[in-house]
This record gives structure tokens, sequence and C-alpha cells, in this order.
């Protein structure tokens, strides 16, 4: 059976998403960018303090955004976090900390000189609490953040609100991207994950849906890539063709990354599949 992805709203705008969650969106849409970037203010009902996830690009009218948002009945940001360090997402990251004054928090891969979060860590601010969960693939330092209170994950551009991410090889490897998948499903099974709140697009309300899609796509995609070599592919850019054909054109580049991180997963197992 072919899964489908359940249907998402087809604008996508800043504005109140959940109880604790609002999203103010970067004004640098794009074909991979989506709608644009997704900042994340987290906020406890009632606090002052609030975390905010993801600054984005580096724009001062959309910094001066996020902290009207963040400042409304006299709120501040008591920590920033990043989900991954791509320009679209921590470029503002040095900026943001001036203007709120408060601390930056990232992975250890990144190398912000805040690279102080682990695998299982807990995060609380204001009362708000967040789990670090590490998902590396769409990059190395990929990360998402669990929030309990709301059964929700930042993804980052682990999952997106459209479509599905690239692996971003070299950097980006798929058995890894695979490996956080995988995970994440295993949240969606134990209850604490119903809605995803990713990096770009709208949010996503029935989780586990959304995982076994991406789960079956990536499968489905290996085993194009597999056909395209065994009928005569000879480059990664030909398989592109093959492959992606009934994506943009815009995507290829991209669309490259995740076929060169494709058959390094099959050179690895030595499978069938391989460039000769």
């Amino acid at each position: 059976m072919t899964l489908t992805l359940p249907p998402v709203p087809p604008t996508w705008a800043s504005g109140q998403v959940t109880e604790r969650a609002y999203c103010v969106l970067a004004p640098n849409p794009g074909v991979m960018t989506l709608d644009g970037t997704n900042t994340w203010v987290l906020r406890e009902p009632g606090a002052q303090e609030c975390i905010v996830v993801d600054p984005g690009p580096l724009d001062e009218a959309h910094l001066t955004r996020v902290l009207d948002v963040v400042r409304r009945d006299g709120g501040r940001v008591g920590l920033t976090l990043l989900t991954h360090d791509h320009s679209d997402h921590a470029d503002a990251a040095e900026r943001f900390a001036h203007l709120s004054g408060a601390p930056v928090r990232a992975i250890r891969a990144i190398g912000t000189g805040h690279d102080d979060l682990a695998d299982g860590d807990s995060v609380s601010v204001g009362g708000l609490d967040l789990v670090v969960v590490t998902t590396p693939g769409h990059t190395s330092d990929s990360v998402s953040f669990l929030l309990p209170a709301e059964c929700a994950v930042l993804t980052g551009d682990t999952i997106l609100g459209r479509g599905t991410t690239v692996v971003a090889w070299p950097d980006g490897e798929l058995a890894a991207y695979l490996a956080s998948l995988e995970r994440l499903e295993a949240l969606c099974g134990s209850g604490a994950v119903a809605r995803i709140l990713p990096g770009h697009g709208p949010h996503l309300p029935d989780a586990g849906a959304v995982l076994r899609y991406y789960l079956e796509h990536r499968a489905q995609r290996l085993e194009q890539v597999r056909g395209a070599v065994a009928a005569g592919a000879r480059t990664p850019w030909e398989v592109v063709e093959t492959v992606y054909a009934d994506v943009p054109r815009a995507v290829w580049g991209a669309a490259e990354w995740s076929v060169r991180a494709q058959l390094a997963y099959l050179a690895e197992r030595g499978e069938e599949g391989q460039l000769g």
C-alpha cells in the first residue's frame, strides 16, 4: 500500500499554533524554505520568560517581529535554541543573542561557542520544559525538541510541513536519517508525540501518519535509485534525472545531495544499485 501525506493548509503564516507555541514566519520563502523559516516562540501559559527556537536568517525586521511577540505582556527571552546550523535557521543567532540578552544553546557539532546540548537533556525556562532529541541525517548536527506538555516535537528540517526533506550529503547521511525517523516514529507509538512543529511549512497534527509516510517514501526512493542504476545511469545526476523527474527542476541540485547519500548508503551495505 502506498501511503500519502495528510492534507495540509495551502498557505502558512505567523500566528498562535498551540497554547504554548507561536510561529513567527521569516520573510525568506523559496523552493528549499517553502513559506519561509519558522521561528518558534515557546511560552508556558502565564509565564514571562520564553524559549525561542531558530531565530532564522539575519533579517532585522524579522528579529524585531520575534521580539515584539516575546515582549507582549512584559515577556522576555530566557533562552534561544538551534535545531541545526543551516543559515536560514541559525544566521541570526549571534545578533538575536545581542538583542535579547539571552544565551544560545545548540548541539556540539554546530560550533557556535554555545554548543552544550546533548541527547536527553532537559531544558526548562519559565516553567516550560523541553527534552533534547538528537535526530541527525538531514545534517550531522540536526536536533529536535520534545515539548511534553503538548505531545509535540519541533523538528527543524528533519520533518517539513510540506513534502519531504533533503539528506544534505556529505554532512547529511541516510542511515542516520532513517534511524532518526524511526526514533521519532517510536515516540509517536509511545504516545509522547502527536503533532509536529516543523522548521518550514504548516504544523502537522498527525505525527504518526507523517512519520510512516516519510519512512515509506525513503524506501521507495531507494528502490528507484537501484532501478535507475540497473537501467544504466552512470552518474548521480543521471539518477536524479530518472528518479526525481516528478519534482520541480529547481530542486534537482538538492535532490542530487539525497541521491549521493542514497548511493553511499547502498555502497556501505554492498547492495546492488551502486554506480560502476
